[in-house]
């Protein structure tokens, strides 16, 4: 459906996405015709999290799509991480180890040859 006020005055449930994560969400709940909320005023001006209020009838709905489209989301008591950046990180962490016991093992190597 759209981003209609009264899913705030329902019985409703707070879903916090990442921003990067924002236009891939809100496609799917459209396309999957699904009425949600996105708090504007609320926004933290430097988070990186946005708002959603969703119904809680949608629950099932939404995990569903949440886990179709690799989106990370929490709750207000789960602190929100996305892991897809951290393993990127992780990723850059372990070049740099490989990298740097390759140039010492290089060094060895010319000064026993060389």
């Amino acid at each position: 459906m759209s981003n209609v006020i009264k899913v705030k005055f329902q019985n409703h449930f707070k879903l916090y996405i990442l921003f990067q994560d924002k236009i891939v969400f809100e496609s799917e709940l459209i396309n999957k015709e699904i009425d949600f909320y996105e708090d504007y005023d609320n926004q933290p001006v430097n988070g990186d999290n946005i708002r959603y209020f969703l119904l809680d009838s949608d629950k099932e709905k939404i995990d569903l799509l949440l886990k179709e489209a690799k989106i990370v989301g929490s709750t207000e008591t789960i602190a929100i991480s996305d892991f897809r950046q951290q393993r990127k990180i992780q990723y850059l962490y372990l070049k740099a180890i490989f990298l740097v016991v390759l140039i010492m093992v290089l060094i060895i190597l010319w000064d026993k040859y060389f």
